[in-house]
């Protein structure tokens, strides 16, 4: 089984409506995630989140390199939730919710 790469830490997303955050805690997760269920409102830096994490996943790149591209992705497509606006117990974790990306 492949290294799912963990992040140092966490990123959380807002996916699907409001108030349903996603905390993404791994390379792995962060590319299921870009592939599965990111909105569709999609530029390059999804491309290249995508990308990176792949690249990390095959040992190429880092996982800063994985985060950082995630978090550039998140706030291109306007789904990443700051830090102060987390509310407790609201974090989804586990498997990715089924359905196509919103």
């Amino acid at each position: 089984m492949m290294d799912s790469k963990p992040f140092e830490k966490p990123v959380v997303v807002e996916l699907g409506r409001v108030g349903k955050y996603r905390e993404i805690r791994s390379t792995q997760e962060a590319a299921e995630c870009l592939m599965t269920v990111w909105p569709l409102n999609r530029g390059p830096r999804h491309r290249d989140a995508l990308d990176t994490c792949l690249k990390v996943l095959e040992g190429y790149r880092s996982t800063a390199d994985a985060r950082r591209a995630l978090v550039e992705a998140a706030m291109e497509s306007d789904v990443l939730v700051p830090e102060e606006r987390l509310p407790e117990g609201k974090l989804l974790q586990g498997k990715l919710p089924q359905g196509k990306p919103h």
